[in-house]
């Protein structure tokens, strides 16, 4: 269904509703701020919205405040509406999708429309850092006097909430340049909608009762809210004009509108690839405050997690030989894990830094920049910390990670999810009780040892500190083969005392893709044969066997039946840079071919789901639907370290 151009998609796509409805597309500002809707501008979930912020000054979420716009052409008095919602009944109105010609989002989602002798394109563009979306209409073709008119639809919500009519929501609204600006609630930020060209506004409020959202209906939430539209604005356009509408927090100054978006699309890579489409995915998830700079878990209801950061970060950066953002987003990072070891405080904005893995993750992928760069590079800029992090551990301070004699690290995570399975029951308690040692926090332990060592082999004055870790490291090699290593040739996904957890899960794949681990080749090779028997998919490795207790493979149904789904066989991305790295340094050369081959099922999702990035989880079973958030960082950067992989290896 796709044409000729990498991110193309024509009318016969386009018009079927059970095809493009699924398709969504999302953009950001890489200050936390996003559009996202689907292909064919009907918003399917209640987080969709053409201009959605966050709003410290309330809460931590995101504010939908213009949920869509809908446009009109009129010509000799007759009017075409291009918008599209669904109402009660499967019904959809005003069916503004089957006017549309051909979708493009090689560069900015560009629809081009064709209502009898018109030809219209519409595109649109995120100015970065800034809360304004721009959309540009450009009449290509007309034969007579062509009129457009603007229906905002305003929500000024929560993007977790619906709205409802009220009494409430304030109609009023202030002349601007060019527009108008208003605000339904107190404490929001005032919405400024503007056009390049003098338009007239007609006042014509009215609430559009009932508008439905299928993806929320489908995961048995409430779906359905009521929208304010204040009325219309009317501008007159001629053949060849472009005329762009502005939606942002601030008023511009509309004779700079133009030369605002073309200097805005000058800095887009163009999707013409699997690799640029990853590439443009990871620099939506950049988020700058004033705080510094992070990078969101995912989006659209993701927030700044710290373990999704630091799992997301080499591939988002350096796979894009992005450094500068690398160690942007790090040094932001080491000021918090200072903080916390010092003060015992979490970071306001960075979520779950006290997590027992995340100190691990974090080490690994700084890591990961000693590959970009090299060891000396990395210690220079972030050795202190690592080995603030590892005496942090083993000097006990650390609230829930322990070293044992044996080397090996235990976790409590009987209360409380610990590590990155963190589904829980509506008490709190994990559903998947991961407690005492667990395989991919010991994994990632005995290589942020090894590493550490590594950066100050060299170096007399840490010979002591060097003697210590090298100690605990020697004592881990000796115990975790016995520990983890069952007689059927995997490993144990945690040992708890005498207990012994024979669920086959992917989480083992870190101990055999990491930099540095005690087992040897033919036991990897062993682990890779089983992981790839049990849980390898076109999109990811499965969270948990077939063969095991309790796997359930789709991810649907109400919030109770999906949070028992989530790590119960849905397959995930982000785990397949772990495997293909493995899998490469077991098999050496000949295994190149087959990690290429593998690419292709997510090369595949570039046109699925998420238009150019790759969904939070998909399905066990095939066809492998993606579900979840519309765009997950993991996920992105660990294919893009995959590619990378593959490139250096002229594969």
């Amino acid at each position: 269904m796709l044409n000729m151009s990498y991110l193309k998609f024509d009318k016969n796509l386009m018009i079927n509703l059970e095809q493009s409805l699924p398709r969504e597309i999302l953009r950001t500002n890489q200050s936390g701020a996003y559009h996202c809707t689907t292909i064919v501008g009907a918003n399917t979930r209640k987080q969709h919205g053409l201009l959605v912020i966050p709003i410290p000054e309330i809460d931590d979420n995101n504010h939908v405040l213009l949920s869509s716009l809908d446009e009109t052409v009129i010509q000799h008095g007759a009017p075409f509406n291009l918008g599209l919602h669904r109402y009660s009944g499967d019904v959809f109105s005003p069916n503004g999708h089957k006017y549309i010609r051909e979708y493009d989002c090689e560069r900015v989602p560009t629809h081009t429309f064709r209502v009898g002798g018109v030809i219209l394109k519409r595109e649109k563009i995120f100015i970065t850092n800034e809360n304004r979306i721009l959309i540009r209409y450009t009449l290509v073709d007309a034969h007579s006097k062509t009129t457009l008119q603007f229906r905002p639809f305003l929500a000024f919500r929560n993007a977790n909430d619906l709205c409802v009519e009220n009494q409430v929501a304030s109609r009023e609204y202030q002349e601007v340049s060019n527009g108008i600006s208003t605000c339904m609630y107190e404490g929001y930020p005032t919405l400024y909608m503007q056009v390049s060209h003098k338009p007239k506004f007609v006042f014509d409020p009215h609430w559009y009762k009932g508008i439905e959202y299928i993806k929320d209906q489908e995961r048995g939430i409430p779906y359905t809210e009521d929208l304010y539209v204040p009325g219309y604005f009317e501008v007159d356009v001629k053949k060849g004009e472009s005329i762009i509408f502005s939606a942002g927090v601030s008023e511009v100054n509309t004779r700079n509108l133009n030369q605002m978006y073309e200097d805005e699309i000058k800095t887009r890579t163009p999707r013409t690839s699997f690799y640029n489409c990853l590439k443009n995915s990871a620099k939506q998830f950049y988020v700058t405050n004033p705080d510094g700079h992070y990078m969101l878990a995912g989006y659209p209801w993701f927030k700044l997690r710290a373990r999704d950061e630091f799992i997301a970060l080499p591939g988002c950066t350096l796979s894009n030989h992005h450094r500068p953002d690398f160690e942007a987003i790090m040094d932001t990072a080491s000021e918090c894990f200072n903080k916390w070891m010092k003060t015992g405080e979490p970071d306001k904005n960075l979520q779950g830094i006290d997590l027992p893995d995340v100190p691990l993750w974090a080490i690994w992928a700084i890591q990961r920049y000693s590959h970009d760069t090299d060891v000396p590079t990395a210690r220079k800029r972030y050795g202190k910390l690592v080995a603030s992090l590892i005496d942090f551990i083993i000097d006990g301070k650390h609230p829930n990670l322990k070293v044992d004699d044996n080397g090996l690290v235990r976790t409590d995570g009987t209360q409380r999810p610990m590590s990155w399975m963190d589904a829980s029951r509506a008490d709190g308690t994990p559903l998947i009780p991961r407690t005492g040692y667990l395989v991919e926090f010991n994994a990632l332990w005995y290589n942020a040892l090894m590493f550490l060592q590594q950066m100050y082999a060299d170096d007399k004055k840490m010979s002591n500190k060097v003697e210590r870790w090298t100690k605990i490291s020697d004592a881990y090699a000796a115990s975790f083969a016995p520990t983890f290593l069952n007689d059927y040739g995997y490993l144990y996904d945690y040992v708890n005392g005498a207990y012994t957890d024979l669920s086959v899960r992917p989480n083992m794949v870190v101990a055999v893709g990491v930099d540095h681990t005690p087992l040897d080749r033919r036991q990897r090779k062993r682990i890779l044969d089983v992981i790839t028997r049990e849980l390898l998919t076109p999109k990811g490795l499965r969270t948990l066997s077939p063969n095991s207790y309790g796997y359930i493979p789709l991810y649907v149904g109400s919030p109770e039946q999906r949070e028992m789904a989530y790590f119960s066989g849905s397959a995930r991305p982000w785990l397949m840079g772990f495997y293909c790295h493995a899998y490469v340094k077991v098999f050496g050369i000949g295994g190149l071919s087959f990690v290429n081959r593998m690419m292709i099922g997510f090369e595949d999702e570039m046109s699925q789901g998420g238009i150019g990035t790759l969904s939070e989880l998909y399905d066990g079973n095939p066809p492998f639907i993606g579900r979840g958030a519309v765009s997950f960082a993991a996920n992105v950067g660990e294919i893009l370290r995959v590619l990378r992989l593959l490139k250096n290896l002229d594969v």
